[in-house]
C-alpha cells in the first residue's frame, strides 16, 4: 500500500519538480538563512530574462566572478556550471542555469559539499572531470578547440536526453566497471529525493573515452592559481598584476608544470579519468579549494547593509564595490630568489594554503648569507615553526665537467638513472614541520615530512612508515657532511673507516645537497622499496636528476608569534658573542683571564681553551 503510493507520488512529480526539490534541501542543509537571502538578491540582479525564466549566461557569470579576459578560463567554467546544474539528471547537460541550478553549482563547487554527499571530495572530483570532459572525439583531438557554448534557446536546452555530444568510444584504457554505474552521489541524491528506485532517465556519458582537453584543462589550472589565495569577500581583480606581463608568463609556466604530472603535452590530447583520479589526491589535495572562494561570492551581496537604511544602499554598495577594488596585501612578506606568488599557489595545492598566504618568511637565501652549512644553520635553526626549502638548479650533464663536477659524480654511488624529465632546470622544495637540529647519530622529521617537485614536473613524495631517514644535518667533522632528505644516516662506526672518495648513501627517494650547497642530486628508484619517502604515483619508472645549485632558500611558516620568538633569539646570541668580544685579556693575570674565559663558556669542562702561557 506504502510502496503504491510512493511510486503514484514519484510518477506525479516531474524532473523539474525534483529538482527543485533536491535545490530546497542542499539550501536547507548548506546556507545559512542570511546565505539564501543574500545569494537570492545576486542572482535577481545578474539573472537575465527570457519570458518567465531567470538564468544566468556565460559573460555574466564570468563579468561577476572577475574571471580575467587573457585566461581565456570563461567558456571552461561555464561548462562546468551548466553541467554541474543539471544535477543529478546529468544526462541532461548542459543546465539552464536557474536558481535551483546554481545552488547546486555552488554547493557541489565548494566545500558545502561534503554536507549532503556520501563521500564528499570524491564524489566531487568524479564531478568535476565529467562537467570538463568532452566525449566527442573529433573535438577531444584538437585540445586547442574552446568548450562547447550551452544552447541559448531555453527550450532546446531542455530535451530529454541531451547534452554533450558524444561519439563512439575508441580503445581507450577500461576502466573498472564501477565507475560507469550509478555513482555514490547521484544515489545519494535519490535519497534526499526518497526515490526508492531509480528514475527512468536516457543513458548518462559515463567515463570510457572521455578526456579533459589539455588547453582547457591548462586555463582552469591558471585560474585556480591566480584565486587560490582568495577569501570569500575578496575581488578576484585585486590580483590582476598577477596576470600582466612577467607575471603572466611566469603564471603560466607554473601551470604547464602543473598539467605536465597529468599528460605528456606532447603525444597526448587530453586527460583520461584514471590519470585524473590518482592525480588528484596524492599530488593536488587542495586544487580545488580555489572554487571555495570564488564561488562564494554567490552568498555575499554588496546591496545589503543590515545596519543601514534602505536609503542609503547604494551608498553602501558604492563603496563596497571601491574597497574590493583596492589592491590585495602581498602573499608574501619577502622577495625570493625561488618563491613567487604563483609558486606559492602552487605549493597551496599540496599544503594548506591557510599557513602559507601572508604567513610565509624568508629565513634563509644563499645569494645573501652564503652557501654553506654554517650560515644556514645560523639563520634557520632558531624557527620554531614548520618550514619549506627550495633549491633550483640546472641539470648536470651526463659527462662531468670540470674538476669539482668530477669530485662530486664520484662521490655518489656509479648507478645512474636517465634525466627525471626535460628541460635544463629543476627546482625541488622539502616540507618540515619540526625544528631543524643536528643530526649526530640519527635522522629527525616526522610523517608529515614532504619532498616535492615544482619545476619542469609537478610532483610530490610523501613520507613513508617504512623507515624514518627523513632529514639529515651534518658538519664537519661528521662523516659525509650533506643535507640529505631521504639518505641513510650515517653509523658513528662508519666515521673512523671513512676515506676519501667514499659514496653517499642514497635512499629509494632521496634528495641530497652537498657539503658546500654547490651541487646536488635527486634520486627516485622506482623498482625499490622501503625507503622514508613513497614513490611517483605520476613517474612509474627510475630516474634522477643531478644539478648545480643555483639559489637555495628556506622560508619559514608561521605568523608574528614565531617571527618575534626568532628574533628574540637571534639577539640573545648577539648579545652573548658582544659580551665575549668585549672580554679584555692579556692583563698578565692568567687566573684572571681563565676566570673569564670560564665565565663565557669557552674553556671549563671538556674544552681546554688552549695554551695561555
Amino acid at each position: 500500500m506504502g510502496q503504491n503510493q510512493s511510486d503514484a507520488s514519484l510518477h506525479q512529480r516531474s524532473r523539474e519538480d525534483l529538482t527543485r526539490e533536491l535545490a530546497a534541501k542542499f539550501k536547507d542543509r548548506c546556507f545559512t538563512s542570511l546565505e539564501f537571502y543574500s545569494f537570492k538578491d545576486v542572482f535577481k540582479t545578474l539573472a537575465d530574462h527570457q519570458g518567465s525564466v531567470l538564468h544566468l549566461k556565460e559573460d555574466t557569470i564570468a563579468r561577476f566572478l572577475e574571471i580575467p579576459d587573457i585566461l581565456g578560463a570563461s567558456p571552461v567554467v561555464f561548462q562546468m556550471v551548466s553541467y554541474l546544474g543539471a544535477f543529478p539528471f546529468l544526462q541532461d547537460a548542459p543546465a539552464v542555469l536557474e536558481l535551483p541550478q546554481m545552488i547546486m553549482v555552488i554547493v557541489l563547487l565548494t566545500e558545502r559539499c561534503k554536507r549532503v554527499l556520501a563521500r564528499g571530495s570524491v564524489d566531487r572530483t568524479k564531478l568535476i572531470f565529467k562537467s570538463l570532459a568532452v566525449h566527442d572525439r573529433k573535438a577531444s583531438e584538437a585540445s586547442s578547440s574552446s568548450p562547447p557554448p550551452a544552447p541559448t534557446d531555453l527550450t532546446t536546452s531542455r530535451r530529454a536526453g541531451g547534452g554533450f555530444t558524444v561519439d563512439v568510444p575508441g580503445d581507450d584504457d577500461a576502466l573498472d566497471d564501477s565507475v560507469d554505474d550509478d555513482d555514490d552521489l547521484v544515489l545519494t541524491a535519490y535519497e534526499l529525493l526518497d526515490i526508492r528506485e531509480a528514475v527512468e532517465q536516457d543513458e548518462a556519458p559515463g567515463y570510457h573515452g572521455a578526456i579533459i582537453p589539455t588547453d582547457n584543462f591548462r586555463k582552469l589550472v591558471m585560474l585556480l592559481l591566480l584565486a587560490a589565495p582568495l577569501d570569500a569577500q575578496e575581488s578576484l581583480s585585486q590580483y590582476s598584476n598577477r596576470v600582466a606581463g612577467e607575471e603572466l608568463d611566469r603564471l603560466r609556466a607554473t601551470a604547464e608544470c602543473i598539467v605536465a604530472s597529468f599528460v605528456n603535452v606532447e603525444t597526448a590530447p587530453g586527460i583520461k579519468y584514471r590519470q585524473f583520479q590518482s592525480t588528484i589526491p596524492v599530488l593536488f589535495p587542495n586544487m580545488f579549494s580555489s572554487f571555495n572562494a570564488l564561488f562564494e561570492h554567490f552568498l555575499f551581496s554588496r546591496n545589503l547593509d543590515f545596519s543601514k537604511h534602505k536609503s542609503d544602499q547604494i551608498h553602501t554598495s558604492t563603496a563596497a564595490a571601491a574597497a574590493t577594488r583596492k589592491a590585495a596585501q602581498p602573499l608574501l612578506s619577502d622577495k625570493g630568489d625561488i618563491l613567487n606568488d604563483h609558486m606559492l599557489a602552487q605549493i597551496s595545492f599540496f599544503l594548506p594554503g591557510s599557513s602559507l598566504f601572508r604567513r610565509t618568511r624568508r629565513l634563509y637565501s644563499g645569494n645573501d648569507a652564503g652557501f654553506s652549512l654554517g650560515s644556514f644553520e645560523s639563520k634557520v635553526f632558531n624557527w620554531r615553526a614548520p618550514t619549506i626549502l627550495l633549491v633550483s638548479g640546472t641539470r648536470l650533464g651526463d659527462v662531468p665537467s670540470g674538476g669539482q663536477e668530477t669530485s662530486f659524480a664520484q662521490s655518489l654511488p656509479p648507478k645512474r638513472f636517465p634525466d627525471g624529465s626535460k628541460g635544463h632546470r629543476v627546482t625541488y622544495g622539502v616540507y618540515i614541520r619540526e625544528p631543524w637540529k643536528h643530526t649526530h647519530k640519527e635522522c629527525f622529521g616526522d610523517a608529515d615530512t614532504t619532498v616535492f617537485q615544482l619545476e619542469p614536473v609537478h610532483d610530490v613524495f610523501p613520507a613513508s612508515t617504512v623507515n624514518t631517514d627523513y632529514v639529515a644535518f651534518t658538519k664537519p667533522p661528521s662523516h659525509q657532511s650533506c643535507l640529505a632528505f631521504g639518505a641513510p644516516h650515517p653509523k658513528p662506526n662508519q666515521s673512523s673507516s671513512h676515506r676519501r672518495g667514499a659514496h653517499y648513501s642514497l635512499g629509494t627517494v632521496c634528495l641530497l645537497l652537498d657539503e658546500s650547497f654547490e651541487f646536488g642530486i635527486f634520486n627516485h628508484d622506482y623498482a625499490s622499496r622501503g625507503g622514508a619517502f613513497r614513490t611517483s604515483i605520476a613517474r612509474k619508472h627510475n630516474f634522477q636528476d643531478r644539478f648545480e645549485i643555483d639559489q637555495l632558500e628556506v622560508w619559514g611558516c608561521g605568523g608574528d608569534e614565531e617571527a618575534k620568538a626568532q628574533a628574540e633569539r637571534w639577539a640573545w646570541e648577539e648579545r652573548e658573542a658582544e659580551a665575549r668580544r668585549k672580554i679584555n685579556l692579556g692583563t698578565g693575570d692568567i687566573e684572571a683571564d681563565r676566570a673569564l674565559l670560564e665565565m663565557a663558556g669557552l674553556v671549563g669542562g671538556n674544552r681546554s681553551g688552549g695554551s695561555m702561557a
